[in-house]
């Protein structure tokens, strides 16, 4: 759908699952060359390489732990390495708990802020340096959440996480719009993802979250990966700093 994106070079943080597996597989679809980052799930992210292949992108997987910063770095180096260059950079790995919010213990605040909240500034942080060292009029895409606005008891280290992503969001953008540089947002909702597999396991979790969704249906991860491909295309060249919300109207209740 976006000609302009042939070739260009893509790294997707948490991209063996989830919303930022489909992510990487439309950027395939798109001819571009993607590297998959993962954690710990290499088959997965081996299986997203070789869809990537078939349908006429370029990809390869590198392990990298975003909470770390000398191996966001490295990641960022793998990709020059490989492919030369670097132009678009997601931000989508992630991590939620459960925890009453008197009970929540300090370590866990840390260890979800780390990679929701701190990853991600490293990755824009690093992205922002290679693309200005270069001269490169890149794009960045923060995956944020409907709780960047909507509370979320019990995930008060998760809400504050993807609350401060909205405005990291927004002063990068200010910070370098005039250097070409975009950088934005979307906000998934219910998500048909690993990650809520469990609640939505649950018929009466599943009918308690459709009810607060006015579309009556939980989302598919190829639906924010078409939002993010827009994003980054030439399509949306006089768009940033803004949040994109693909919550089927949630944020509307």
């Amino acid at each position: 759908m976006y000609p302009d994106l042939a070739g260009k070079v893509a790294v997707v943080t948490g991209a063996s699952k989830g919303i930022g597996r489909s992510i990487a597989i439309r950027f395939g679809q798109e001819r571009m060359k993607v590297i998959i980052n993962y954690t710990r799930d290499f088959k997965s992210a081996d299986e997203v390489v070789a869809e990537i292949r078939q349908s006429g992108g370029e990809a390869i997987a590198c392990c990298a732990d975003v909470s770390t910063e000398t191996e966001v770095k490295q990641l960022l180096r793998t990709a020059v390495d490989t492919f030369g260059t670097l132009d678009v950079w997601i931000n989508n790995a992630g991590i939620q708990t459960t925890a009453p919010s008197h009970e929540l213990q300090l370590e866990e605040w840390y260890r979800v802020l780390n990679t929701n909240l701190t990853g991600a500034f490293v990755g824009c942080r690093e992205a922002l340096s290679y693309m200005l060292q270069n001269n490169k009029k890149g794009n960045i895409v923060n995956v944020s959440s409907v709780h960047q606005r909507i509370p979320k008891p019990q995930h008060v280290h998760y809400a504050a996480s993807k609350g401060g992503m909205r405005l990291m969001t927004e002063t990068l953008a200010r910070e370098y719009a005039s250097r070409g540089i975009r950088v934005n947002s979307i906000a998934p909702g219910a998500m048909e993802t690993p990650m809520n597999e469990h609640i939505l396991a649950d018929a009466q979790n599943k009918a308690d979250i459709l009810s607060l969704i006015p579309m009556n249906r939980i989302g598919e991860p190829k639906e924010a990966a078409s939002v993010v491909t827009w994003l980054v295309s030439a399509e949306s060249s006089y768009v940033t700093g803004i949040t994109l919300f693909v919550d089927g109207g949630m944020t509307l209740c």
